[in-house]
């Protein structure tokens, strides 16, 4: 299988990541496959003008001569994409997002009808890339923060799309927390070899990951002790 990692974070050491990683490990323990890991901030990638050049040329490919084609080939090439990122005001960071901006290449302005859905067609056929989104925040639980991702991304990815949204990650960088980071780490492990295997999740094994690993008083007491240190 080939795997194309898109690391959202602008962080050199991103809690999010740990996690991703971990699946990553589960992934590369059930078989060889090709995993190939883009630290987007790292990459010169210009806001969508709008244009719409795409579109006339319908060769998969922006007018704007930056790091976003080889990504839109990879992306045409892989089997699976996993985006990875940490939550920014209820979406993702601005860099990751002008990577989906600038995916409209894939697309055609033709439009079409399924099931009361309006959406444009696509330039190739993606019935068959699976899309992995591990989303981390630094909330004391998911409820209600993840909604307006969830919409966006099962909007972006209407088939084949298994989302995974998990509170407290930054407890993932800090050594001391080991004790409880560590079953969740595990248990992402234990994912990435699930997913290698069916290309999905189990609904019982993201609710496994999505549980905070402490109360959510507790949480907010941990960090507000920190606060400003």
């Amino acid at each position: 299988m080939k795997v194309l990692v898109l690391n959202g974070s602008p962080k050199a050491k991103s809690d999010t990541m740990h996690m991703t990683n971990a699946f990553i490990k589960g992934i590369k323990e059930t078989g060889e496959h090709q995993i190939e890991i883009i630290n987007v901030i790292e990459k010169e990638i210009k806001p969508c003008t709008g244009c719409f050049a795409c579109w006339k040329m319908q060769n998969g490919k922006c007018v704007q001569n930056d790091f976003q084609n080889e990504i839109l080939s990879k992306i045409i090439e892989s089997d699976a994409v996993i985006w990875s990122f940490p939550l920014y005001c209820y979406g993702m960071p601005s860099h990751l997002k002008a990577v989906v901006d600038r995916t409209i290449p894939l697309a055609k302005m033709n439009m079409k009808e399924e099931n009361g859905v309006v959406r444009h067609e696509t330039l190739i056929d993606f019935t068959e890339k699976h899309y992995v989104v591990l989303c981390g925040c630094g909330f004391p639980d998911w409820n209600g923060n993840f909604d307006a991702l969830r919409i966006q991304c099962a909007n972006m990815f209407p088939i084949n799309l298994t989302t995974v949204c998990v509170p407290e990650t930054p407890m993932l960088s800090v050594p001391e927390a080991q004790p409880l980071t560590n079953p969740l780490i595990e248990k992402f492990v234990n994912a990435g070899k699930e997913f290698a295997e069916k290309l999905t999740l189990s609904d019982e094994t993201i609710a496994s990951l999505e549980v905070p690993m402490l109360p959510n008083e507790v949480y907010i007491q941990i960090v507000n002790q920190n606060a400003g240190q």
